[in-house]
């Protein structure tokens, strides 16, 4: 039986385990990323190991998540960033070198690699053939250090593209189309791998569009095979030696299979306020919009933008509209500049961002209230642009110009002839604001700066024996991690000041639980069907931490976050029989008998709710390493021990 493309890699890395589905596996990591929302965090949590030097081929940290400086917060934390990397052989991507996953696409990414980053976006380095997870800081931080990245062996999904798209229908139909189908949480457990005829009519960008939302279907992660596009694509970037073909077996068996012809797809949106919640643009035609916003991770490549401009050219932004543009790079941005096609945006009258995540993390250009915003983002979750009615739908680049100029959600076909875009044969290669590393004997005497609001991180305890406390929150399915701990220029300043964090968590939800889980010193949490989707900031494990989490009870869990409530010492489990959850309130009292034990040797324990008499029974499905990380109250814990 022969292998898929993610076995080849995954083999090729394995330090433990065997590549089961459903085992527990330990993998080496070849490269790391950290963005600046998260890489406080994963950079104490490094110097917290006593490490001197990172152990990867490469780590990189990236600064481009909160990087609107209204006050001294987010530029601290950048010089910490800074001086902190250059100490400990990280290269450090300045403010307004780009986005993190387009970046390292560009520069950095390699087939048959392995990439950790702390952003559920990693994989988009997928898209190239390397096989990129998004983590928590802390499993970053470990592997910078040495260590192994342990997930469980996923299934394996093979969705198989026909054809060609048609004029005016994009890569991000593609994925719109499968999160159609499988759904948020169809892609839990799995990886998603691509491959037939129509993946050759796919540029790298295209396909790593594709890959990057694959985090939207919950996904380990996605990957498509490094071919002779592969070859082309570093060949521009003058990077032609990392290319290494990587193609599945002929005789590779999937667990699941799917087939998507992409000459039948049309222009697409996700309604609010789920990524899966797709319709055909034209069931939509003709709907008001206030604002646009054209950029992301997701949709902000060199060709994304020239699309765009194209579209553009010699036309005007509708009056009743507001129309933002992030190139996703230093690279992208030049070239629109050098070729004219920026003159052509800033004409039609876009107004044109630094190249960062900007309105994707809610960090600025929030829609007017009530307002209806077409984005060629990844996610539309309640209150994530900044404005709590705001009514968020997710479209291709193609669909979001078009639209902007009549004012209404528009189908780009109208428009006539698709524009002829020329991809140049040699991408401008500056690499200026990528800080290399200090070496080993200057590093020895570098200072590592940091300013007041950088606090020390929440630590987790042994796991008690016992736990008696209340029910202190009761939420529904699909809650987030936007949910959990929101973005936002508001929140993100203080994402390396936990005691601050802690003031808006779940806030979205309810409003008073910040002061509720103080003034009770904690408790446990129920939640229904995929909690903590979305991003992978540990935060929304961190900060209830702090606030005395000890215990979330939920129908299912996300992947990262999972992970990530372990890492912080957090048990997460599940309700053996789903409908108990309507059976406990919140604020009830309740006790859990026995639990140091049952984390220590068994597979499922008791709830007793006090309130009202009922016995619920639980899942703990754990591994061993898990367990012993529980136990000893977190991976930072268990790391200093030596056991990992």
């Amino acid at each position: 039986m022969g292998y898929t493309i993610s076995q080849k890699i995954l083999k090729e890395h394995l330090l433990h385990g065997e590549m089961v589905a459903g085992n527990e596996i330990g993998i080496k990591i070849d490269q790391t990323l950290t963005q600046d929302a998260t890489g406080t965090m994963a950079y104490l949590q490094f110097e917290a190991m006593n490490i001197d030097r990172v152990k990867t081929e490469l780590s990189v940290a990236y600064i481009d998540h909160n990087t609107l400086q209204a006050g001294f917060e987010n530029a601290d934390d950048h010089r910490y960033i800074q001086t902190v990397t250059k100490k400990h052989g990280i290269r450090f991507s300045r403010p307004g070198n780009g986005i993190c996953h387009q970046v390292h696409l560009e520069r950095f990414a390699v087939p048959g690699k392995t990439l950790i980053g702390s952003d559920s976006h990693t994989p988009t380095a997928g898209g190239m053939g390397m096989l990129g997870f998004g983590a928590g800081g802390l499993d970053v931080a470990v592997a910078m250090g040495g260590g192994a990245y342990y997930i469980t062996m996923p299934k394996i999904v093979k969705i198989e593209l026909l054809g060609k798209l048609q004029d005016f229908v994009s890569a991000k139909d593609v994925i719109l189309k499968v999160l159609k189908t499988l759904s948020v949480k169809g892609g839990v457990g799995k990886i998603i791998e691509y491959s037939g005829e129509g993946v050759l009519s796919l540029s790298v960008p295209q396909r790593a569009t594709i890959t990057n939302m694959g985090a939207e279907l919950g996904a380990t992660t996605s990957i498509f095979p490094s071919d002779e596009v592969t070859k082309k694509f570093l060949k521009a970037q003058g990077r032609e030696q990392d290319f290494t073909p990587i193609f599945a077996d002929k005789d590779a068996v999937y667990d699941e299979s799917y087939v998507i012809n992409l000459s039948q797809l049309s222009p697409m949106l996700a309604c609010p306020h789920s990524p899966d919640n797709v319709k055909e643009v034209t069931e939509l035609q003709g709907m008001k919009i206030d604002q646009v916003c054209i950029g992301s991770c997701t949709n902000s490549s060199l060709y994304d933008m020239l699309v765009v401009a194209s579209i553009l050219k010699g036309k005007k932004v509708h009056p009743n509209v507001s129309l933002s543009i992030s190139p996703g790079s230093k690279q992208v941005y030049t070239m629109l500049a050098n070729c004219g096609a920026l003159s052509d945006m800033i004409d039609a009258g876009a107004r044109i961002l630094e190249c960062a995540c900007g309105p994707c993390i809610g960090m600025g250009f929030s829609p007017n209230s009530k307002g209806v915003s077409l984005r060629t983002f990844n996610r539309n979750f309640l209150a994530r642009s900044g404005t709590a009615d705001a009514e968020v739908y997710l479209v291709s680049p193609e669909v979001a110009a078009a639209s902007c100029l009549n004012g209404v959600l528009t189908d780009p076909r109208t428009l006539g002839d698709f524009p002829i875009i020329v991809m140049p044969r040699k991408f401008v290669i500056n690499d200026n604001m990528i800080e290399l590393p200090a070496n080993i004997e200057d590093a020895k005497d570098l200072e590592v700066l940091r300013g007041p609001n950088i606090k020390p991180i929440p630590v987790g305890k042994e796991m008690q024996e016992n736990l008696s406390c209340k029910l202190l929150l009761k939420v529904g399915d699909d809650i987030t991690t936007d949910h959990i701990m929101p973005a936002g220029t508001k929140v993100l300043p203080y994402r390396s000041n936990v005691p601050k964090l802690s003031e808006f968590c779940f806030t979205v939800c309810d409003k008073d639980f910040p002061n509720r889980a103080k003034e009770l010193g904690g408790g446990i949490i129920l939640g229904g069907l995929n909690y903590g989707q979305g991003s992978s900031r540990e935060h929304a494990a961190l900060v209830p931490l702090y606030l005395g989490v000890k215990c979330v009870v939920a129908k299912s869990f996300a992947r990262i976050h999972t992970a990530n409530l372990i890492n912080f010492g957090i048990l997460p489990v599940t309700l053996e029989n789903p409908s108990d959850y309507d059976k406990i309130n919140q604020d009830d009292d309740i006790e859990i008998l026995g639990l140091k034990d049952a984390v220590n040797s068994k597979d499922s324990l008791v709830l007793h709710d006090l309130t009202n008499g009922e016995k619920i029974k639980l899942n703990l499905n754990l591994t061993t390493r898990q367990r012993k990380i529980l136990l000893a109250g977190g991976l930072l814990n268990y790391t200093k021990k030596g056991e990992n």
